[in-house]
């Protein structure tokens, strides 16, 4: 074999683009690259709400579950300018601070407005 037969050039296989074209294969390639991640942005956002409400309506709503009844006449209205009172609490062993921050981890964890629960005591137990 001859070695001057087998040796291509470069720009044998290459076309050459102009400025122009180069730009505008570069704005069509990325247009295609922002296309997909729209159209996998959206099903992500539709497979988000088909599962959520899946699980919203499976699960039961923790405040039915953990939340104790509260007598109706207890409530004020709110447009009547009294003070609601749910009675008193009986501190065991904390400080109000602490009893605060009790409470207010309660009604976080359960999902109840804090003016919704009702607290008879709160004790500190000790660890043995």
């Amino acid at each position: 074999m001859n070695p001057e037969l087998v040796i291509l050039s470069v720009e044998d296989g290459l076309r050459k683009y102009g400025v122009g074209e180069a730009i505008g294969v570069a704005l069509f390639t990325w247009a295609i690259v922002f296309a997909v991640l729209f159209i996998i942005f959206v099903c992500i956002r539709i497979f988000g709400a088909v599962v959520g409400s899946a699980t919203k309506a499976k699960a039961p709503a923790p405040a039915a579950v953990n939340a104790p009844a509260a007598p109706a006449e207890a409530k004020a209205p709110a447009d009547s300018g009294e003070k609601f009172s749910s009675g008193s609490l009986k501190l065991k062993g904390c400080d109000e601070k602490t009893a605060a921050m009790i409470m207010a981890i309660v009604s976080d964890n359960t999902g109840i407005p804090l003016n919704e629960l009702i607290f008879k005591s709160i004790s500190l137990v000790e660890e043995k």
